[in-house]
């Protein structure tokens, strides 16, 4: 059931990714470092590095934080013009060393850096494949499954851009990618553009990232998102080359916007910013109860908190205080951590709350656990009331793109009405987003979103169907 104690409150974050080449040959491994800080939003688990110098390939990569896993000497160990990085959350193998990334192998042709956030429902048969003809992998992750398989149609076509294609056509599901080889740095972005990837560039600089936050930290232009489909490959010299993949229809994942990317960031041409200010004012549209003031859960619900506040006239105020140095709750590795991190991370203004009326706005809610306790600690502080408003939609299906939500029955919108959520809660009155306001507020077409989470139907059809048949015992399952 959704009140479980013994599952994480929150949807985990997939991955960051970023890529660099300097053309005047200067030394990226340090800003490869600020990149990954500035992508760590996007996982916490565990980080990594691989760079290239001339035909060396140095890589370091461990668990935890990126300002733990790396240091000054261990960056000037990495020195190289090119390198790749990555930002770990687990979706598909087990939260481990040997699942963090990148993932770096040596074949018969010279050697293959790869880092990738996303999720391939189909790993677990594809593996199966591979290991009957000889491949002997060393992690439980889908993305040493596109290494081999990349790897092994590059032996056969000695062409990169086939390689990539014949291995498109194999993998189902969601990856930006990002491959480091010995005469190219190659960024791969799946035919629906699932998971966000853009291009920036500076006088001396060439960068891929998942978000162009990274580009505003490394002081270079945002000039484009990598398109759905497109392989850019960044030879040598720095000369650029786009190839593309068999097009499909856009897919983009709506919690990108919501949730995952940072406010700041700019997905597919449009301000993530804008997007959660304006649900927030699609949300006021529709409310008209009396409240005392707004007040977000911070952080990630601050926009919309501000833009509700704007349009129904009613004071903007904080009633939780955040703690900034603990992490996202969903990432705590044990439950008893977890636990204390709920109080530690927020914190109510007491005195500022005490005997008012708060229309508390969230960006979502998956369990319903973290929201309940919130509106207790409110109400134990002197609330009188609580109003809760999600701007987003019923999360009813779990996501099989690259986001490891609980399975149906764990949600606490699967089967139960708005009222019985709210009950559960404890709120005094709740109200979400439908799907088309949530469309609406992002300024997309529902032909070019991903809303599996919201529907239960996906833009690839063979999704459920895989997901049927995989062994629950296989690696995909170990978490």
């Amino acid at each position: 059931m959704a009140k479980q104690e013994d599952k994480w409150n929150k949807i985990k974050i997939m991955c960051g990714i970023v890529g660099i080449f300097s053309k005047k040959n200067y030394d990226v491994s340090f800003l490869l470092y600020y990149a990954l800080l500035t992508l760590q939003h996007r996982g916490q688990e565990s980080c990594g590095i691989v760079t290239r110098n001339n035909r060396e390939f140095r890589i370091h990569k461990g668990m935890g934080l990126v300002t733990s896993v790396f240091h000054k000497g261990i960056l000037s160990h990495l020195k190289g013009n090119v390198g790749i990085g990555h930002t770990r959350y687990s979706t598909t193998g087990k939260s481990s060393l040997e699942n963090s990334q990148p993932i770096l192998l040596n074949y018969s042709l010279g050697k293959f850096a790869i880092v990738h956030n996303g999720n391939i429902a189909n790993a677990y048969f594809l593996r199966k494949e591979l290991e009957s003809k000889g491949h002997v992998f060393s992690t439980t992750t889908d993305t040493e499954i596109i290494a081999h398989l990349i790897i092994r149609n590059y032996i056969e076509e000695r062409d990169i851009v086939e390689a990539i294609r014949k291995t498109s056509e194999k993998i189902i599901g969601s990856y930006s990618l990002l491959i480091l080889m010995d005469d190219y740095l190659i960024s791969v972005r799946d035919p629906y553009g699932i998971r966000p990837l853009c291009l920036g560039m500076g006088d001396d600089l060439i960068a891929i990232a998942s978000e162009n936050v990274v580009f505003d930290v490394l002081e270079i232009d945002f000039i484009r998102d990598i398109e759905p489909g497109e392989i850019l490959i960044i030879n040598n010299d720095g000369s650029m080359e786009s190839y593309f993949l068999k097009r499909k229809r856009k897919a983009f994942c709506a919690f990108e916007y919501i949730y995952f990317a940072r406010a700041d960031s700019i997905l597919n041409g449009i301000s993530v910013y804008k997007v959660r200010e304006r649900l927030g004012e699609i949300m006021a549209r529709k409310d008209f109860i009396d409240g005392d003031f707004v007040s977000p859960v911070p952080d990630s619900a601050i926009p919309y908190a501000i833009g509700y506040a704007n349009y129904r006239k009613i004071p903007y105020r904080e009633s939780l205080i955040r703690n900034r140095y603990v992490g996202r709750t969903f990432i705590m590795p044990k439950q008893s951590e977890r636990k204390i991190a709920v109080r530690l991370k927020l914190n109510p203004i007491s005195h500022e709350i005490k005997d008012k009326r708060i229309i508390l706005i969230d960006d979502s809610i998956v369990r319903g656990t973290t929201s309940k306790r919130i509106i207790n600690m409110l109400k134990k502080a002197g609330a009188k009331e609580v109003h809760y408003r999600v701007c987003s939609p019923m999360i009813i299906s779990p996501c099989l793109l690259g986001i490891d939500m609980p399975t149906k029955e764990e949600l606490i919108a699967y089967g139960r009405s708005v009222e019985e959520i709210r009950r559960e809660i404890n709120a005094d009155s709740l109200i979400y987003l439908t799907v088309d306001e949530l469309v609406e507020g992002i300024g997309l077409s529902k032909n070019e979103l991903c809303l599996g989470c919201f529907t239960g139907k996906y833009p690839i059809e063979e999704l459920e169907r895989i997901i049927e048949i995989v062994p629950k015992n296989s690696f995909l399952y170990n978490k």
